[in-house]
């Protein structure tokens, strides 16, 4: 009996070394890997560490777009243009003053490109400035406007005032086209590039006087030669024509059709 008790407490001794040798063991185990957890931390730590950085930077020092390097042809172009624009935001309220004291100085029909020559601008931002006036004008109800016209653009005055600008145009006592000019301002409109000769058959009668009045008011002008013999000169209309008729070309004359009586 007391051999037996002698054999269980050597077993229970044996069992209780081990334990601790393998609790040692597991200890030092997790303390490698803990270490080694902490080692591979160090780098997100860096990253971690650089994204606090950008997020703490000022927001303009973070989307500042660097313009200087940005390419100025290529697909990329057109964003610095806009980027350009950005910057020049604040100067579309002179430039609109600009463009209306241009069009305030001239009575014939201006270009977006001509303008943008005397402004300093861009053809596109004129008509830009030229759109934001024709909004302030409506939203101001102003007795003028702009209006489109061959090839250019020109202030005019409101249908509705029409009757207070015939009054004055009385008082000037304007030089008016007579029936036979008119006739023969029509044929040229209608059949430029034409000769003289052309338009004496048309009308049965001489037209070299007439010819000489449109071209000295500056409606028609002489565009080319006939290949006919003799390379007569050949006629046809001028923009101040159309600028005189309302008309943004020479398409959009009425049809002949339209004109005959019924």
């Amino acid at each position: 009996m007391a051999r037996k008790k002698r054999e269980t407490k050597t077993e229970e001794t044996a069992l209780t070394d081990g334990g601790g040798s393998a609790g040692e063991a597991a200890s030092a185990n997790g303390a490698d890997e803990v270490q080694a957890v902490g080692a591979d931390a160090d780098e997100p730590g860096e990253e971690l560490g650089a994204e606090s950085a950008v997020r703490d930077a000022p927001e303009s020092a973070v989307d500042a777009p660097v313009l200087d390097a940005a390419p100025t042809d290529g697909p990329d172009a057109p964003l610095v243009e806009q980027a350009s624009e950005l910057r020049t935001e604040l100067e579309d309220e002179q430039l609109d003053r600009v463009v209306e004291a241009l069009l305030f100085s001239v009575a014939e029909p201006l270009t977006a490109q001509r303008i943008g020559e005397a402004a300093g601008s861009s053809p596109r931002r004129v008509k830009s400035a030229i759109d934001r006036l024709r909004r302030d004008y409506a939203v101001t109800n102003r007795a003028f406007g702009i209006l489109e016209i061959a090839g250019g653009f020109r202030l005019y005055s409101k249908p509705e005032f029409a009757e207070y600008v015939a009054r004055l145009d009385k008082v000037r006592a304007p030089e008016r086209l007579s029936p036979a000019a008119l006739e023969t301002l029509a044929i040229v409109a209608y059949r430029q590039p034409i000769v003289r000769a052309d338009i004496d058959a048309i009308r049965g009668v001489n037209s070299s006087a007439l010819l000489k009045t449109l071209m000295e008011r500056k409606l028609i002008r002489a565009v080319g030669r006939s290949e006919r013999p003799g390379r007569p000169l050949e006629y046809g209309t001028t923009k101040r024509f159309l600028d005189h008729f309302g008309l943004g070309s020479v398409k959009d004359l009425p049809r002949v059709e339209d004109l005959k009586t019924p």
